[in-house]
């Protein structure tokens, strides 16, 4: 069974995945298309981190930025690779969702990359509703990005 919790960035394994997040960020786009946070970002007000835990493994993490009174926006979802396949991403997603709906918040948005190794992480989140969209907040158009946003 696997159990969601709320993380500390800043303390391992976690950090660790977030780090790798990073640089697979930056192994599939040009720097200025990266829009991953850091340890730091992620620690820092506004933000919720979660980890997923089977057991003792760490097998992934997702975040919530909450911007403006009622939008938030879905940040730093990464599966560790041991567990991809698996619907960890779909369980973190539905996670966030809920909690965002908890909170009150009348929408979320992400970004995320536009290359082939973003084709799951689209797919997963269009089967669970969210809709392509323009850029936001402080997005501008790019190559590198897709742009998803549901109301809830």
């Amino acid at each position: 069974m696997i159990d969601i919790r709320v993380s500390d960035p800043r303390t391992s394994p976690e950090r660790e995945l977030v780090i790798a997040h990073l640089a697979g960020m930056h192994d599939s786009s040009p720097p200025e298309s990266v829009h991953a946070l850091g340890i730091d970002a992620l620690a820092g007000p506004g933000l919720t981190l979660w980890s997923a835990w089977d057991g003792a493994e760490l097998a992934g993490i997702g975040a919530l930025k909450v911007f403006e009174e009622d939008r938030g926006e879905l940040k730093s979802m990464r599966v560790a690779d041991a567990f991809l396949g698996r619907g960890i991403g779909r369980l973190m997603l539905r996670h966030i969702v809920a909690d965002a709906q908890s909170r009150g918040l009348a929408s979320l948005w992400l970004e995320t990359g536009s290359t082939p190794e973003f084709v799951p992480a689209a797919a997963l989140y269009r089967s669970e509703g969210f809709v392509p969209c323009a850029p936001f907040a402080d997005y501008t158009d790019d190559p590198f990005s897709l742009y998803f946003t549901r109301a809830l």
